[in-house]
């Protein structure tokens, strides 16, 4: 079986996306990463073109890399030079790797407008590079850019771009689609004619994704006969990015059968995207296929009932090949199914459908009220919970007050009252806070610490607000979304109202009432 090389890019051309930027630090945890998971090659940078990049490669040569071969890129030498003289190669060299990467023309365009020479001086060039840097005791991979527009205006020429690497002593020949602009079945035909010419050159693939074909274009190629897909994780990457390697990965091994990294590991890759998106400080889209939280995430209710079934019903693999997991979302959407999903997950025990059909129809109309149930599955926990005849709520409102005050000498201070029940006893406490949220969760913490003093380690980590309906202006409808922590668990709740204070006091009571039940 033919095993396909996966060469990643995210530390070179992945920082070519704009808002994604590593130090010299981040690229070393991240190409650790890269190195645990298997990945064939690790292109750390281009050691000429700034002084973070030496540094990941002076760093680099301190690890010991497991599975990968860190790889330094960079281009041809200057057109009106020969490559012993030119400070790019020079810097590769230096880079200290056992192989280097450079990229050179293949479009007649690029050779007369862009580098400003002949096409025969191109060729030079690039023949002269790779037989320079192989000389010198490396590895050279060859990147053809531009090579399927080259190939589209001039496929003889393209060919012989080609060819001049191959002469020099290229191991292996990429064809990068630079622009992002060639549909698969073109990719389809030109790998396999470039094959045909090229016939005892191993090939590889390097494609963008600005016509949103990126891992479609190089799936084309490798069942045309590439053996190296170049991508990033994520598919960061220049403009609208790369192959995004979180899928043309599991796309090669559970579609096509090709192995692509060591056994057992693909299950690290819902792991490893979120840990790029962490590293890099970028929120994860979560709406990627197979890596995305969202992506075995099931809201309508009929899908949901039939997965209840068989998991089979709705979903092209089973989760966990990724690391990632199928998940249930409650909305207006949502039918039976969904609860009972819910209150399973919850611990729960629901001894038929009809006993949830009281929660499901609170839930679509609250939802029709502006509360949204999707992220904030402790409310929805509640809900079932006070459904059980043998619940006890560890507390209960009689009333709160708040008030904002503007005080000489003290400025703005926000104060609350809250009165609450607890086995029949009430409690009547007051805080003050920086604002009446806040006061709010201080009064009612003070309220119940003495009788359960585990809420001390409640934190709330998130208070998100959103209007619903601003053309009413001050009498719109707020949502309110809070996030709570306890130790490792994380749960949210929401509220919704006319009135900021009472739709933050719902989410807030909902907050501390789940995490005294779990806490039992």
């Amino acid at each position: 079986m033919t095993f396909i090389q996966i060469y990643d890019t995210t530390l070179r051309d992945g920082t070519q996306s704009e808002g994604f930027t590593l130090s010299s630090t981040d690229k070393i945890r991240i190409a650790q990463r890269l190195d645990e998971i298997g990945m064939a090659f690790i292109e750390g940078g281009w050691p000429g073109s700034n002084p973070k990049d030496v540094e990941f490669f002076e760093r680099a040569q301190d690890v010991e890399w497991e599975t990968s071969k860190i790889v330094a890129f960079g281009a041809t030498c200057r057109a009106k030079g020969a490559p012993e003289d030119d400070p790019n190669i020079k810097a590769l060299l230096d880079a200290g790797t056992e192989i280097v990467t450079i990229f050179g023309k293949s479009w007649i365009l690029h050779v007369t407008d862009v580098l400003n020479t002949t096409p025969d001086n191109n060729l030079r060039i690039i023949e002269q590079s790779v037989a320079y840097l192989v000389a010198q005791g490396k590895r050279v991979i060859y990147d053809a850019e531009q090579a399927f527009d080259g190939y589209k205006a001039d496929p003889a020429y393209a060919l012989e771009t080609f060819r001049a690497a191959v002469k020099g002593g290229a191991e292996m020949v990429v064809l990068c689609d630079t622009n992002g602009g060639t549909m698969p079945w073109e990719i389809a035909e030109i790998f396999r004619e470039t094959k045909t010419a090229l016939v005892d050159t191993p090939l590889g693939i390097h494609t963008h994704n600005d016509s949103e074909v990126a891992v479609a274009n190089a799936l084309a190629a490798v069942r045309e006969g590439a053996i190296q897909v170049q991508g990033t994780i994520n598919g960061v990457g220049e403009r609208c990015g790369n192959t995004n390697l979180c899928s043309i990965i599991p796309d090669l091994a559970l579609k096509l059968g090709l192995d692509c990294l060591p056994e057992g590991n693909l299950n690290q890759l819902y792991e490893l995207s979120h840990f790029v998106s962490e590293i890099a400080n970028l929120t994860p889209d979560e709406h990627l296929a197979y890596i995305g939280k969202s992506a075995f995430t099931h809201k309508g209710g009929v899908h949901v009932a039939s997965m209840r079934r068989n998991d089979k019903s709705y979903q092209h693999i089973e989760p966990s090949l990724v690391g990632n997991k199928m998940r249930v979302l409650v909305s207006d959407l949502s039918g039976r199914a969904n609860i009972l999903s819910k209150a399973e997950e919850h611990g729960l025990e629901v001894t038929s459908s009809e006993d949830v059909v009281e929660v499901l129809t609170d839930i679509k109309e609250l939802e029709a009220r502006g509360f949204s149930y999707e992220a904030a599955e402790a409310s929805v926990a509640m809900m079932l919970k006070r459904q059980q005849s043998d619940y006890k709520p560890p507390f209960e409102l009689v009333d709160y007050f708040v008030k904002v005050d503007h005080r000489d000498g003290r400025g703005t201070i926000a104060e609350a009252t809250v009165k609450v029940k607890v086995d029949g006893e009430i409690i009547h406490t007051a805080a003050e806070g920086n604002g009446p949220v806040n006061a709010l969760d201080l009064a009612l913490r003070k309220a119940l610490q003495q009788i359960y003093p585990e809420i001390a380690s409640f934190q709330l980590v998130d208070y998100k607000v959103r209007i619903l309906d601003g053309q009413n202006g001050t009498e719109a409808i707020t949502r309110v979304l809070i996030d709570t922590l306890n130790g490792d668990k994380r749960w949210s709740t929401v509220g919704a109202s006319g009135n900021i204070i009472d739709a933050s006091w719902q989410a807030l009571a909902d907050s501390v009432e789940y995490g005294l039940t779990i806490a039992e």
